[in-house]
């Protein structure tokens, strides 16, 4: 899986959420959310179309934007990447982590071991 910037995945989220999206679309967008400039976006856009996160299509003078990369196929392989780098592996290290450091709540919990119950069956 292509690796992405904070910033770059920005980008793909408005391009995950409007397939297709022009252009004018994402700056608008990224103006409503990060107040970038057009340079910025462009620039951004063009690093994800390198990397082959997206393809446009030309229509009259509009460039039309569409993802190659599914975005919950993306989320899947960055979650494993997290959890390879920072816990060897293993969720449960991660969890746990996530509970020493009171990340997960005691609702968070009750909701984790019903969807390992419902899992289970």
């Amino acid at each position: 899986m292509i690796r992405i910037t904070d910033a770059e995945f920005e980008i793909m989220q408005v391009i995950w959420e409007k397939n297709p999206i022009s252009t004018n679309e994402i700056v608008e967008e990224m103006n409503g959310k990060k107040n970038w400039n057009m340079r910025t976006v462009h620039t951004l856009i063009s690093r994800l179309e390198k990397k082959g996160a997206i393809k446009h299509t030309k229509t009259g003078r509009l460039y039309i934007y569409s993802p190659l990369v599914l975005k919950e196929d993306y989320i899947v392989s960055e979650s494993r990447s997290f959890v390879r780098r920072f816990y060897d592996g293993a969720v449960s290290k991660m969890v746990m982590s996530f509970i020493d450091a009171d990340i997960i709540s005691d609702e968070d919990m009750a909701k984790l071991r019903e969807m390992l119950d419902e899992r289970e069956k």
